[in-house]
């Protein structure tokens, strides 16, 4: 027989997941990247120890604790565009990685003495930064994304550099690559003669207009020959993004379609075209949405999304067809290949953020089984899972006649507890950051805080999002401050009118563009009777002189 649920009103539920469980439990993944053993390497960020970035590496043997590789005193982390990313590079026994407090470089041996070396120049107020960093065996370098501050009163300077791996500290990084104001993705080629790369300049942002270029690597080491393989022509507006090469050397890359070319120059052709988002926006580096797997050079194996949800796919470029990978992950991001086992960050509605393992044979689509080898959380969650909401995904009108955006609405809930049969819960609405990010299903304990106390969620996914394609995500060009501040106003209120909410008691936060979203639908509408601003932008005059040089002319 089932246990009685005590009726108390909404908002007064009691809840095990406090503010210190929520605050304190979730470490964030920072990347993962394996070592020739096929041994997984990961970043996590620890809330215990203010955020400190600790780089992982998985046990021996199944079921074998991991080992920590940073020693104490270090901190992985890069703050190159500030946002940061790409903050380590792993090739068989070693290990490069940006540390925090300095921004220099050091090299460190997984296995036997994990001293730290530095391998950049130490400079002062962490003046020089890298990131993206791939390794390039012929001149025994790591090839990277330079930040420069060195030269006060202008921007920094972006380039892409060579950085020795013989110990050399005090050896100045030989610039690879420059004259654009950005670069990403620095990828070689698997013989090392050609590497290719993202660039672009402002005003334009990383998922409004790049071009990828591909040059030949001569005898010295110095980049020759730059040829434009895609998003050279001034008259196509195209993102252009996170080139790859095949084992056979072809070079493919994303613009929000999987496209790939035959040879540097050539024709670039759509492989797969349909309604779906194949990379993410780009505010940080180690975006990975691809990979190819298999020896024969013709199997991919990809994320995309549509519609806010991530699927799983195998790509086979011989035949063009696309099949899909059964998993129970809504959110799937950074993915990378080692031989026939796929790796990717992931999530959904009963998953924290998780390193999930995923094994496919090559030419039969759709194979394989998911391996979770790593949690935000580590904890069981079963004692939780009678206070846990499931979201579900809630389309609207916005005040655009003809147009809807949408929200992963999430109702109250909790197996002990029910609010009298005639009221309606209080709605808390959470406007995104970035403001071009979105709102996943991972499951996020700060929402089920709330849910568990017998209030509504609604994640918002306003004009101007991901996941929807170009034209929904440029519904906010020159309109921030108008678009998102309606659509969140036009998702609270369409709950209140099908009665899933109360209307009198809506409320609103959101942290960065999203905390300026929440004030600005504070101070110009009245639907919200309360809100709350994390770390938002209220002063466009100081975001113009205090932003990141990425952000000065978003």
């Amino acid at each position: 027989m089932g246990q009685t649920k005590c009726e108390t009103p909404y908002g007064a539920w009691k809840s095990p997941l406090t503010a210190e469980f929520v605050s304190g439990s979730s470490k964030r993944l920072g990347g993962a990247a394996v070592d020739s053993d096929g041994r997984l390497v990961w970043l996590e960020g620890r809330p215990s120890e203010a955020g400190r970035g600790v780089l992982m590496w998985e046990g021996a043997q199944s079921g074998s604790f991991p080992e920590e590789i940073t020693p104490p005193g270090f901190n992985v982390r890069t703050l190159v565009h500030e946002y940061g990313g790409g903050a380590f590079a792993v090739k068989r026994d070693n290990v490069v990685f940006s540390n925090y407090a300095d921004q220099r470089l050091y090299k460190q041996s997984i296995r036997g003495d994990r001293t730290p070396l530095p391998l950049t120049p130490a400079y002062e107020n962490k003046a020089v930064r890298y990131a993206d960093g791939i390794f390039d065996g012929r001149f025994n370098r790591l090839i990277v994304v330079r930040e420069d501050y060195r030269q006060e009163g202008v921007e920094p300077v972006n380039d892409i550099a060579a950085v020795s791996l013989n110990g050399e500290a005090n050896l100045e990084p030989v610039s690879l690559v420059k004259g654009k104001d950005f670069y990403m993705f620095p990828r070689l080629s698997p013989d090392g003669q050609m590497l290719a790369w993202m660039e672009w300049s402002h005003p334009n942002m990383p998922w409004d207009r790049t071009s990828i270029w591909v040059g030949k690597v001569s005898d010295d080491g110095s980049i020759t020959n730059p040829v434009c393989v895609a998003g050279g022509d001034e008259g196509v507006v195209e993102s252009a993004s996170e080139p790859q090469w095949s084992p056979k050397d072809s070079i493919c890359k994303v613009k929000f379609l999987l496209v790939g070319d035959q040879s540097v120059g050539g024709k670039v052709q759509s492989l797969c075209p349909m309604e779906a988002e194949f990379t993410r926006p780009a505010w940080i580096f180690g975006i990975s949405s691809f990979g190819f797997f298999g020896d024969s050079g013709d199997q991919i194996v990809c994320a995309y999304r549509q519609r806010g949800v991530s699927h799983l796919a195998t790509f086979d470029l011989s035949s063009g067809s696309l099949s899909p990978v059964k998993t129970r992950f809504t959110d799937i991001y950074n993915l990378f290949v080692h031989g026939n086992e796929v790796y990717f960050s992931a999530g959904s509605s009963t998953d924290t953020l998780s390193i999930v393992k995923v094994c496919l044979a090559e030419g039969k689509a759709g194979a394989g089984e998911d391996t979770v080898l790593w949690s935000s959380l580590g904890i069981d969650l079963e004692p939780y899972k009678p206070y846990f909401s499931t979201p579900r995904v809630v389309e609207f009108a916005t005040k655009v006649e003809g147009e809807t955006a949408f929200a992963n609405f999430y109702p109250p809930a909790n197996g002990y507890f029910v609010a009298p049969s005639r009221e309606r819960p209080p709605l808390l609405v959470r406007s995104h950051g970035g403001p071009t990010l979105e709102a996943s299903t991972t499951l996020d304990p700060a929402i089920q805080y709330w849910t568990s106390r017998g209030w509504a969620f609604a994640d918002v996914n306003y004009g101007g999002s991901t996941g929807y394609g170009r034209a929904y995500r440029e519904r906010l060009n020159g309109q921030w401050g108008i678009v998102d501040v309606n659509d969140c106003c036009s998702c609270a209120e369409h709950l209140a009118k099908i009665g899933e909410v109360d209307p009198k008691r809506l409320c609103i936060d959101g942290r960065s563009a999203g905390g300026y979203t929440t004030m600005a639908t504070l101070v110009f509408k009245d639907t919200f009777s309360a809100g709350a601003s994390l770390y938002g932008v209220l002063r466009m005059s100081w975001k113009r002189t205090h932003m990141t040089v990425l952000q000065s002319t978003f």
